[in-house]
């Protein structure tokens, strides 16, 4: 019932924004916000789901914007400069993803580093690394990639939009069905007890930041192909929406809960308030405002839930 209620209340929530924003503008109901809210969707949940694997052990990664933007910039070089293919640029930023994400997991876990000291230091390293990458230039790809995610079938939802949906399945699954989801939630419960239970300990949690490191990889590819370029400032504050999301999503900042679907609905309510400030002309400030205290509303919420 606790599950269902709290499903609800993202819904109500989602709904509440939709009716707020459409009588506010009546151009929110149409078809170029829709389209809005689901371009930026792909790209924030996979992030979204990745980090909803890392903060139910109890930890946070600060630097998926930079990795983001590093991610691209070499997407865009590959592409851009060398003349890749997009499938193998695709690899090839996952994979740049999955070792950054797996070096942050390593060096936290190790040496018993708090994860958003770690990260805080990784998102130095990525946005340096984006910007000697591109020589601080933005790489044009063009066609090559902008189909990932253009609308197609006459609709408006792009394959890299159903891709994230069933990123966000798969998320699901692993977390509430297979053993390594359990791992990862008995981890942030309880560290002490899962390690006397035999469970491993450090390896679920460098494997949940090499994941969610993978994940950043493919969404940066992602936004490359919104953009139809790799800029190296891109990702600039997008931890702050993937966080926000999750924790509207109801996963627990101190580790032991959270669910991937709950994540997406929060996706969903952070991307529904962007592009509603967007319309009723709110400035860049007052965006990062607004996603600040939505951020603060959320860990008071999981604070009293917890209570």
């Amino acid at each position: 019932m606790r599950r269902w209620t709290d499903f609800l209340i993202l819904i109500a929530v989602l709904a509440a924004l939709i009716v707020l924003f459409g009588l506010m503008r009546d151009s929110f109901f149409s078809m170029g916000t829709l389209g809005t809210v689901a371009n930026r969707i792909p790209a924030l949940a996979l992030v979204a789901t990745g980090m909803t694997l890392v903060m139910v052990t109890g930890g946070i990664d600060l630097s998926v914007g930079s990795l983001l933007g590093f991610c691209g910039a070499v997407t865009g070089v590959l592409m851009a400069d060398l003349h890749w293919g997009l499938a193998m640029a695709v690899l090839a930023s996952v994979a740049v993803g999955a070792l950054i994400g797996s070096t942050t997991g390593a060096v936290s876990v190790k040496l018993r580093l708090p994860s958003f000291i770690v990260s805080l230091g990784m998102l130095e390293i990525a946005r340096g690394l984006a910007f000697l990458t591109t020589d601080s230039q933005t790489k044009y790809i063009g066609a090559d990639i902008e189909a990932l995610g253009a609308p197609f079938g006459g609709l408006v939802i792009s394959p890299a939009f159903v891709i994230s949906l069933l990123v966000v399945a798969a998320g699901q699954v692993m977390l509430s069905q297979m053993a390594i989801g359990r791992h990862l939630i008995a981890i942030g419960a309880n560290r002490e007890a899962a390690l006397v239970s035999g469970l491993s300990v450090d390896r679920p949690r460098i494997f949940a930041h090499a994941l969610l490191g993978a994940l950043t990889g493919l969404a940066a590819v992602f936004n490359c192909s919104r953009l139809g370029s790799a800029d190296p400032n891109a990702g600039t504050g997008f931890e702050l929406g993937a966080i926000a999301a999750v924790v509207v999503g109801g996963t627990s900042l101190m580790g032991g809960r959270g669910s991937v679907v709950k994540s997406f609905m929060g996706v969903l309510i952070i991307a529904t308030l962007e592009a509603g400030l967007i319309q009723v002309g709110a400035t860049e400030p007052v965006k990062r405002v607004v996603t600040g205290l939505v951020i603060v509303a959320a860990v008071l919420a999981d604070t009293w839930r917890r209570k």
